[in-house]
């Protein structure tokens, strides 16, 4: 029976003990999944909690690292994936601080044993006799069966820039939107949920109503001049800027900050 601890939105696993208490009275066998990088708000559960948790009590435990696993090749934020190394399978998709294009998801298991049940015997894609006989056999190959070419574009960026240049422009990223939520935080006009652990800012307008939120957001939108997401959290609507583009300036952060002053004062 599948136990998800995913965050849908924002909040904080601070407490485990209803996650122990699940664990305790759920029949085996368990899957946990934890977050590292919420789509919302960039969030990270206590991992070396609900890895502690998942020994105890026999379950297995996957981390959806999607957003926030590439976190791991900087030496300034790979501390805030402490515990990443228990899980039973991680899933990482670099069309986030990878800079991929879609799509790019990779799924990685401690043990290649692990992976057995891809190789499902399936009559109509691999006929014993015909893999004997030397015929391709597609089972195994990924998840969906089929196999795109997926890996080349992912080798061909690790193979320019290296670790090293990957973990520069992760670095970067997270220092202009750390940047971005001091300028928000210092700004009388406008509010700043917390400050940001990946790469994503959650902001509003002070004394805005969510319809003055929804609105703000799409005016922005129509008019062609900035796109931000949106997201429910402590039970209100706030702006969300995701900052992902390694090439976003100083200079960009402060435009931004002018087109939401003015569309505010209107």
């Amino acid at each position: 029976l599948p136990l998800s601890i995913r965050r849908q939105r924002q909040m904080c696993i601070r407490d485990s003990a209803p996650l122990a208490d699940a664990l305790a009275t759920t029949p085996g066998p368990t899957l946990v999944t934890a977050t590292a990088g919420t789509t919302d708000a960039g969030l990270i559960d206590p991992l070396p909690a609900i890895a502690d948790l998942c020994d105890h009590h026999g379950a297995d435990l996957h981390i959806d690292a999607a957003y926030g696993g590439l976190l791991a090749l900087s030496p300034h934020h790979r501390h805030k994936l402490t515990g990443l190394g228990r899980a039973h399978s991680l899933t990482i998709d670099l069309h986030k601080l990878g800079w991929q294009p879609v799509a790019a998801g990779l799924l990685t298991v401690p043990d290649t044993a692990l992976l057995a049940p891809l190789a499902h015997q399936a009559d109509y894609l691999n006929a014993t006799d015909d893999t004997e006989a030397g015929l391709p056999d597609l089972l195994g190959r990924s998840l969906r069966t089929t196999r795109r070419p997926d890996a080349l574009k992912i080798a061909t960026t690790l193979r320019s820039l290296g670790r090293d240049g990957l973990t520069h422009l992760i670095d970067h990223t997270c220092k202009l939107a750390h940047h971005l939520a001091r300028l928000l935080d210092a700004h009388p006009r406008f509010e700043l949920h917390a400050p940001p652990t990946i790469s994503t800012v959650l902001f509003r307008p002070t004394h805005a109503t969510d319809d003055d939120v929804a609105t703000l957001r799409r005016t922005l939108l129509h008019q062609g001049r900035a796109v931000l997401g949106r997201t429910h959290a402590d039970g209100r609507l706030w702006l969300k800027a995701t900052l992902l583009n390694p090439h976003t300036t100083a200079g960009d952060l402060d435009t931004l900050i002018a087109l939401l002053e003015g569309s505010t004062h209107r």
